[in-house]
């Protein structure tokens, strides 16, 4: 019995230090928040034109949303942009009078004809008679997606295996001077959330970010489902929690014995 016990606490320190690295590694993809930080106003940008403006030729003098993931996403870019336009659409806020929306691809090899024809996605399912002004989905170089991923403490990676992106789900809410004024983390975004949060840029307000860390990322070829690592941490956590148990009534049982 007592090497049973032993092999239970062996199992359940490797249990321990494997979700806690995989806890570290999703942590490191998460946002840094930066409110306040200033985004790189002269960074060149595509339009879905083709058109290279910098950064804040699309702000327009208004509080600004940016949407930071890519267009040939396999996982939950969409699923972002539909929450987002959704929560807008119920919001009572019209573009551009009182929000510019910033769509940006992280993907430097991503071009105008992918944003373009996933903007004319997004408004088939959302139609917005001013979006033209209001909505910018926009591609760039290296320098510029990593000047504006430092500027507001977005992290993502690319890995070759997957072939994906790794990034964070959530938004970015900017100030019309073009400083960082908040973030909505995660998605499943609601109308009075979105107002909030760009009533507090279109006022140059500081809001601290929410703690929701949610990632974009990983296809499972066994199933052939897009999911998200957070289920590998949800199964290292139920053999977690079945080898304390384990060890527990191991340990009762031998205590019984003597």
């Amino acid at each position: 019995m007592k090497w049973a016990v032993l092999a239970c606490l062996a199992a359940l320190s490797w249990a321990t230090a494997a979700m806690a690295q995989d806890t570290s590694a999703m942590a490191a993809l998460a946002f840094t928040p930066r409110p306040g930080a200033s985004l790189p106003l002269d960074a060149p940008f595509a339009d879905t034109t083709g058109q290279i403006r910098p950064l804040g030729a699309f702000l327009g003098g208004r509080p600004a949303i940016v949407s930071m993931g890519y267009y040939a996403c396999p996982n939950m870019c969409e699923l972002e942009r539909t929450d987002l336009i959704h929560a807008l659409a119920r919001s009572g806020l019209e573009t551009p009078a009182d929000y510019t929306l910033l769509v940006v691809s992280i993907d430097p090899t991503e071009t105008p004809a992918m944003a373009r024809q996933a903007r004319r996605d997004d408004l088939a399912r959302f139609p917005a008679a001013t979006a033209d002004q209001g909505w910018h989905f926009l591609t760039g170089g290296p320098a510029s997606i990593q000047r504006l991923s430092r500027a507001v403490g977005f992290h993502a990676r690319y890995d070759p295996e997957l072939r994906q992106y790794l990034h964070p789900m959530g938004l970015v809410f900017v100030t019309p001077a073009g400083m960082v004024s908040g973030y909505v983390m995660g998605i499943g975004y609601q109308p009075g959330d979105v107002r909030q949060a760009l009533a507090h840029a279109a006022r140059g307000e500081r809001i601290a970010a929410s703690p929701i860390l949610l990632l974009c990322f990983h296809y499972d070829e066994t199933t052939g489902r897009y999911t998200l690592a957070v289920e590998k941490l949800l199964r290292i956590g139920a053999a977690l929690t079945v080898l304390m148990l384990g060890s527990m009534l191991a340990m009762a049982h031998a205590r019984g014995r003597r």
